[in-house]
């Protein structure tokens, strides 16, 4: 009850927050898509705390049209919440929207960001990443930072029992079952707890198998033997317990942390952890390699996250925020996005630079997983095809139905959503 009282009173301090520009009342469309001015970029909050001099520097070339940094809350969810809520309303409050990439479709369905011209997204830019700023054939957001999953795992360990890291399901799940104990350590961990983390696990794991959740049109695609595959791949790492049962309360950051505490033989998670892994205080510090993520015979899919800019269709400086993202999205600012904000740049060739391999060792494995990577389902409904998906999978997971069960409920709900 508290929480859901607390979720209603960010609701409500969000629409004032958002409605406090500016707001046009219903119908009305004073877009100027060459106006120019300060503009405003709303993200996520900035953990890392690089945006704010990516924005001193443009503001230090710019001053008549200075762009302002406002962060909303931590939690996805939540950011998404509050702009949505703003959004809808015609608010004008902000100019840059910076967007978890499964949310593009929903805005660009609904009106609320901007179709750009094609010219934005340069040849320059990840393949992969530009197709997750294009909703209905348009391009509606520029990539401006990237993600992928990847394989950790606690190299002194396979070290010392003479094995490579496993490029298959199989030996994935032997060394976890086998080799983990010997050294005190749970086997395999990803971000299990139901929310979109799940979702992204059964994603990959199902698109590892050759599935699909939905199919390029945004048919239903889950009743599948690979489907099925997937996500008994998961649930028999809890029932066999080389997945921990912790591990259904993990997201990201409590993953990080276990393999970071030298509790974890293998952990699926994104490339923030490398750097902080390998951070002071850290018990595994030189200690651990990263490889892409395997699957049943071979290479795993991943599937892509990341973030992307798109223009508000109300903004009143729409020309300066176009602007703002074709500098956002430079070789030198997205050099920057890398050294100081520790994401994965959308500037291909920046994964082969000499100096930042040397620094980041782990960019030739983010390219090389990105290569195979795919999206998740794009849906203006996507908030809620989430929702089947990990709802679904967690029952499978916590042994209260099979996977078979599991997968025909997704099925199910995914096609009511769907409509």
């Amino acid at each position: 009850m508290r929480r859901r009282s607390l979720g209603k009173l960010a609701g409500v301090l969000a629409g004032v927050l958002l409605a406090g520009g500016c707001s046009l009342p219903d119908g009305a469309d004073e877009t100027d898509a060459s106006g120019t001015g300060p503009v405003t970029l709303v993200t996520g909050r900035d953990r890392a705390g690089y945006l704010q001099g990516l924005l001193d520097s443009w503001n230090a070339g710019h001053p008549g049209e200075r762009a302002t940094l406002v962060e909303l809350p931590d939690a996805a969810d939540e950011v998404r919440a509050q702009l949505a809520e703003g959004l809808a309303r015609g608010s004008d409050r902000f100019d840059v929207v910076n967007l978890d990439v499964v949310w593009t479709a929903e805005f660009a369905e609904k009106g609320w960001i901007a179709p750009l011209d094609t010219g934005m997204a340069p040849a320059g830019l990840l393949p992969a990443a530009v197709g997750t700023g294009r909703w209905r054939d348009r391009l509606y957001a520029v990539p401006f930072t990237t993600n992928v999953g990847l394989l950790y795992y606690r190299s002194d360990v396979l070290a010392a029992e003479g094995v490579q890291p496993p490029r298959t399901w199989p030996e994935l799940e032997r060394l976890a079952r086998e080799v983990a104990p010997r050294h005190g350590l749970d086997g395999y961990a990803g971000q299990l707890l139901p929310y979109e983390g799940l979702t992204v696990n059964v994603a990959e794991a199902v698109g590892s198998a050759g599935g699909r959740l939905l199919d390029d049109r945004g048919a239903v695609a889950v009743d599948s033997p690979q489907a099925r595959a997937g996500l008994e791949f998961l649930a028999r790492g809890v029932r066999e317990g080389w997945i921990p049962r912790a591990a259904l309360g993990y997201r990201e950051e409590e993953s990080r942390q276990a393999f970071q505490d030298g509790r974890l033989l293998f952990l699926r998670c994104w490339p923030y952890v490398y750097p902080q892994a390998q951070g002071p205080g850290s018990a595994v510090a030189g200690k651990f390699g990263v490889v892409p993520l395997p699957g049943p015979d071979g290479p795993g899919t991943s599937v892509l996250g990341g973030s992307d800019l798109a223009v508000n269709s109300r903004s009143r400086h729409g020309r300066t925020a176009r602007d703002l993202i074709r500098f956002l999205t430079g070789r030198d600012v997205q050099r920057r996005v890398l050294t100081e904000g520790g994401l994965p740049p959308v500037r291909a060739d920046l994964y082969t630079d000499a100096e930042l391999v040397r620094r980041h060792p782990y960019l030739p494995v983010v390219r090389q997983a990105l290569e195979g990577a795919v999206r998740r389902p794009a849906s203006p409904e996507y908030q809620q095809v989430s929702l089947a998906v990990s709802a679904a999978a967690y029952e499978a997971l916590l042994g209260r139905s099979s996977a078979d069960e599991a997968v025909a409920r997704m099925a199910a709900d995914l096609k009511s959503i769907s409509g």
